[in-house]
């Protein structure tokens, strides 16, 4: 039976060992994800002067993935998928490194804001596709510490460098908007539904507005 979803190559080996899809049972009439790898970039490379936002998209998406990861730790123990004054720590902690880094505080705690709760928005709707299809409940829990902690590590300081790089392109207005819908569009094309949403939350806040 074909999985409902892939996640990104980030996390696609870990995930694989550790949910399991039954042999019978409905499927989410969700569309295959396809990893990160595969998908498509705007035009050009992503990040290059025709595409200055898609290596941030490709980021946000790879730091989405592992929510996967993180729901099937979770689900079933009382660890909860709100964790306020964790989430707090990782913003006060980006915040602190973003003016070494030529990053505006509240842009770049603003951007992780926005990854955390679109990381959520991945738990909430496994939950709920597990609970209604028990059949693709995980079949053990992985350890966060080992699978989830170094991607996030690495990913940090590589999406505060991307915040720099695109400060500009940020900063662009109507230009900021469609250069990030063209961007988008492209790299959400593979994802379920599920990660589409996710991705529109994770994004939310790349273009800053005029002051």
């Amino acid at each position: 039976m074909k999985k409902w979803w892939t996640p990104g190559l980030a996390v696609s080996a870990a995930l694989g060992a550790v949910l399991l899809v039954g042999a019978c049972g409905q499927q989410p009439a969700s569309p295959a994800s396809t990893p990160l790898s595969s998908a498509p970039a705007a035009s050009g490379q992503p990040g290059a002067a025709a595409d200055p936002l898609g290596g941030l998209v490709a980021l946000a998406i790879e730091r989405i993935d592992t929510a996967d990861l993180v729901s099937a730790a979770k689900f079933g123990t009382p660890q909860p998928i709100d964790d306020p004054a964790r989430e707090q720590q990782v913003l006060n902690a980006v915040a602190a490194q973003s003016p070494g880094m030529g990053v505006s505080p509240a842009e770049s705690a603003q951007f992780f804001r926005d990854q955390i709760e679109a990381n959520k928005v991945v738990q909430r709707g496994l939950y709920q596709q597990w609970n209604a299809h028990p059949t693709l409940r995980p079949a053990t829990k992985p350890d966060l510490t080992t699978t989830v902690r170094p991607v996030l590590d690495r990913l940090t300081p590589e999406i505060m460098q991307q915040l720099r790089a695109t400060t500009a392109a940020r900063h662009g207005g109507d230009r900021c908007t469609a250069q990030l819908g063209q961007a988008s569009a492209a790299a959400a094309a593979p994802l379920d539904q599920l990660h589409r949403d996710a991705l529109a939350v994770a994004l939310h806040s790349v273009c800053v507005p005029s002051p």
